[in-house]
């Protein structure tokens, strides 16, 4: 920013020069060639702004291999999603098990039954043409306050930042792909590492 700012004063100096001296040919060589200095620092500093700007996972591939602000290690995240039909299951208290490895990071979550059967990180038009991205369910037993249990279906999503909420569509037995947004948070180091 200063070699800019000193590049525009220096073009505004050789241009000043020139209009008092009967711009006699020197004068304006000099302030041509001062403004291509100016013109070139711009252009060299325009991509090395744009470096700095961290890029956002767009892909599955890309949020598999986000790099996590977190120790590795296991922890106990909030799992939040913007649907009272399509939550973790009530008896893990919006809980799920977020593992990190080499600073990737993926959530284990159950959910409330069998019938949400694939999940996508990702939209839900973008799920239809991704076969290989689709989350395929695992069978998770969850045990009740009362001591009952319950097979459901449990995924492992792949999680690109904390506490910001990201985009996970879903498809029902019915067929129809949904889209929400979830959030992973709270991340508490669990003594209980799998």
């Amino acid at each position: 920013m200063k070699r800019k700012f000193l590049g525009i004063m220096l073009a505004c100096l050789v241009a000043c020069t020139a209009c008092g001296s009967n711009n006699d040919s020197a004068t304006i060589q000099e302030q041509e060639v001062a403004e291509e200095t100016v013109s070139e620092e711009v252009s060299e500093e325009a991509p090395a702004e744009a470096e700095d700007k961290p890029e956002e996972p767009t892909s599955v591939a890309e949020a598999n291999t986000a790099i996590l602000d977190l120790a590795d290690g296991v922890y106990e995240v909030d799992f939040t999603t913007d649907s009272s039909m399509f939550h973790v299951n009530e008896a893990l208290n919006d809980k799920g098990t977020l593992t990190v490895k080499d600073g990737v990071g993926t959530v284990h979550i159950s959910l409330t039954s069998k019938n949400i059967v694939n999940l996508y990180p990702g939209l839900a038009a973008d799920a239809e043409g991704d076969t290989e991205g689709i989350l395929q369910p695992t069978v998770d037993t969850v045990e009740y306050d009362d001591g009952t249990t319950e097979e459901v279906n449990g995924f492992d999503v792949p999680v690109a930042a904390i506490d910001e909420e990201f985009d996970l569509a879903l498809i029902g037995t019915k067929g129809t792909w949904y889209d929400h947004k979830v959030k992973v948070s709270n991340p508490v180091e669990s003594s209980e590492e799998e």
